[in-house]
């Protein structure tokens, strides 16, 4: 039976990782290591904190001791990083605490779970795994010409929190070529799904279109992202988790290019189907100062995962739209 530490398991992305391995009985036991920032909200478990195999610890993962002696005697299979500063606009205003997070506390992460990993016996060393969930923006921005992103693409980050979560996808790297920790590093998409807070792209629209307010679009509504439907992503981290070549980067896409237009008008349809009042939805569009430094398009070659791994979405995005609305 499987023991898995996640951390940021309050998080969106997180707490759908969570909820699918509860769902599975090949988990005995779930620590979920969060902080509980204005994004970690405890709201998105409450439902499965009756249940005995799941775990919670408010922590820091900065908070060396406190995580070292969390890993150690919860005593883990795997543990999957998902705890992170993560949203673009707020590191152009602060970046000082994506730093914080997403380079010191992997780093910290790293260190604690080395410690832990070097008294484990040959039989659990060969059986343990850290996964360090990353992101596209690692990588820059495409133009619409451009091949998209795969594992071999340069580093080329754009914003503090992309250059924040790139040092920490070195960091991860260095750990395993310099002391041979175990590690898997994924590189995803932009994901939408269930439990998202608000200020992201797609919740945004869908609460200001049920609340009749702006839908607020930067510059020309022209910059186009890669859209993966969390579900997806979180068995796709699954597949690397359980069959990835350790030391290795898969990159997780949803094969859905869309212009951020395309997206919203996208969400008005469906908003149509479901809420009369405020149609037609697509009249609240309203186009803002664009963002400093806007990368232009994000787009992943998934190949490598769906080849060594047979993982591929699920989803379409029309589908997996419908379904979030």
């Amino acid at each position: 039976m499987i023991k898995i530490i996640v951390t940021g398991g309050l998080g969106f992305i997180g707490s759908n990782f969570i909820r699918i391995l509860l769902s599975n009985d090949d988990y005995s036991s779930v620590l979920n290591i969060d902080k509980i920032t204005y994004a970690g909200n405890p709201e998105n478990l409450y439902d499965l904190e009756s249940d005995s195999r799941y775990n919670f610890l408010e922590s820091d993962i900065g908070d060396a001791e406190k995580v070292e002696n969390a890993i150690r005697e919860f005593n883990p299979t795997f543990i999957v990083n998902f705890a992170a500063e993560s949203h673009v606009d707020r590191s152009i205003d602060t970046p000082e605490p994506f730093i914080q997070t997403n380079v010191l506390g992997t780093l910290r992460l790293l260190e604690s779970t080395k410690k832990f990993f070097n008294t484990l016996d040959e039989k659990s060393k060969n059986e343990f795994r850290f996964l360090h969930v990353s992101t596209d923006e690692v990588y820059g921005s495409l133009s619409a010409s451009d091949p998209a992103f795969c594992e071999t693409t340069s580093y080329s980050p754009n914003s503090p929190y992309s250059a924040s979560k790139a040092g920490a996808d070195h960091l991860v790297r260095a750990y395993f070529h310099t002391f041979g920790l175990p590690v898997l590093t994924t590189n995803c998409s932009n994901n939408y799904g269930p439990f998202q807070f608000p200020e992201k792209l797609i919740p945004l629209m869908i609460l200001n279109g049920l609340e009749g307010k702006q839908l607020p679009i930067y510059g020309d509504g022209r910059n186009v992202r890669d859209w993966l439907h969390v579900e997806d992503h979180c068995k796709g981290i699954l597949s690397v988790l359980n069959n990835g070549k350790i030391g290795e980067t898969y990159c997780i896409g949803g094969d859905s290019e869309k212009t951020n237009l395309q997206v919203v008008d996208t969400i008005c349809a469906a908003l149509d189907n479901h809420c009369n009042e405020n149609a037609p939805h697509k009249n609240l569009k309203d186009f803002v100062k664009d963002r400093p430094g806007h990368d232009q398009r994000y787009a992943i070659n998934f190949s490598k995962i769906k080849n060594e791994l047979g993982w591929q979405p699920k989803y379409s995005f029309e589908e997996g739209m419908e379904k979030t609305v």
